[in-house]
């Protein structure tokens, strides 16, 4: 039961990197964690050839199948910037989707990004941002939302997705269950969104029910909603948010991901290994950790800690790992993607700007100048 508890319990996890090649120390916790999957940052990625052969080093120690990463959504949130060149953010391809009437714009962008981590190895990407762009977020949020009204975001959304998907690559929808009410930022410390229950499901939760069977990651937040059943805990911590609405109410059947573990929002709520116990216990099937080597490894001991001290949650631990292992499985069965010639490489860079170019010319800018990046995390 214990060794069963300690391989279910690395598979749960989806681990950062400190710099373009592995460290000794990194693989020897890799070796040892055998996480589910990988996330890669701009410190991660100097071209092509040493990122597929950093993530392809790394995830030859993980579980089967594992997550290949990126946050790469467009606009400030763009971790293939200095080599790809820069990509138009969504509120940017939605308006100019708006403007002519139609959705081909936002399939387009969800081809290219998709285009554009598969020819570095990735098999995932860390977007749409489907949260709504209300006042309240517009210092914290910037241009990485695509509209004020959820039938704008998931206009915009569907079109991202199916871009996305005909390439295979996976998307994650974020952060549920909505950040469009919140004043802070997340990164920092825990935003207490003050919108009520009606609020949160007649217009936040609006893209998550309408593309529920479209995004087969979905990932938690780590705000809280006093106004709500949730209380004050954070969602990425609540059952109510994740078991009742999104797996229940909503019924969510893909992976559900928490945000980064190391971030304030979580970590001035709790330490990070209550809180990834209390994750687990809410229902997630992976979390995030993006970065600190110490926390991971306090992580991974605090859950097989758990598992061993309670068989309730020890079988939860093998339970949520055999799911996942199934549905990471059927998410990626067709492997990673073969490495593009230079030629094709130069034609995708030229893809890019181009459809930049044309952004630009449907009178909207590609990147908002005003909109702060966020931080190097997810």
């Amino acid at each position: 039961m214990t060794s069963t508890v300690r391989e279910a319990t690395g598979s749960l996890l989806v681990l950062g990197l400190s710099s373009t090649e592995l460290t000794g120390l990194e693989r020897a916790w890799l070796k040892l964690v055998k996480p589910g999957g990988i996330i890669l940052f701009k410190r991660n990625i100097a071209d092509v050839k040493q990122t597929r052969a950093l993530l392809d080093e790394a995830t030859a120690l993980c579980a089967s199948h594992p997550v290949r990463s990126v946050d790469v959504e467009g606009g400030t949130v763009n971790r293939l910037r200095e080599t790809l060149g820069a990509i138009p953010s969504a509120q940017a391809v939605a308006a100019a989707d708006r403007k002519a009437g139609k959705a081909k714009l936002a399939q387009e962008h969800g081809a290219l990004i998709a285009h554009a981590i598969k020819s570095f190895g990735f098999n995932t990407t860390l977007a749409p941002v489907v949260d709504l762009a209300l006042p309240e977020s517009a210092t914290v949020m910037g241009s990485r939302t695509a509209g004020v009204s959820a039938t704008e975001v998931v206009d915009y959304a569907q079109g991202f997705l199916a871009g996305l998907s005909a390439q295979n690559v996976a998307a994650c929808g974020k952060h549920f269950p909505g950040l469009g009410g919140g004043l802070t930022d997340s990164h920092f410390e825990t935003p207490q969104i003050t919108r009520n229950w009606q609020e949160m499901w007649d217009q936040d939760m609006v893209p998550y029910r309408a593309l529920c069977n479209a995004m087969p990651i979905v990932m938690i937040n780590h705000a809280a909603y006093p106004h709500t059943p949730g209380k004050d805990k954070p969602a990425s911590a609540s059952d109510f948010w994740i078991t009742k609405v999104l797996r229940q109410r909503i019924g969510y059947r893909g992976i559900v991901l928490s945000d980064d573990l190391e971030m304030g929002g979580i970590l001035k709520f709790m330490p990070v290994e209550k809180a990834a116990v209390a994750a687990v216990r809410a229902g997630t099937d992976m979390m995030l950790i993006c970065h600190n080597a110490e926390l991971i490894l306090r992580t991974y001991e605090a859950l097989i800690g758990e598992g061993e001290r309670s068989s309730a949650f020890g079988k939860l631990l093998i339970t949520r790992a055999r799911d996942g292992a199934r549905k990471r499985a059927r998410l990626y069965a067709k492997g990673t993607a073969r490495q593009l010639t230079a030629a094709q490489f130069e034609a995708l860079r030229a893809r890019i700007d181009r459809f930049r170019q044309s952004i630009e010319a449907a009178g909207s800018d590609a990147i908002d100048p005003r909109a702060a990046a966020p931080a190097e995390t997810s």
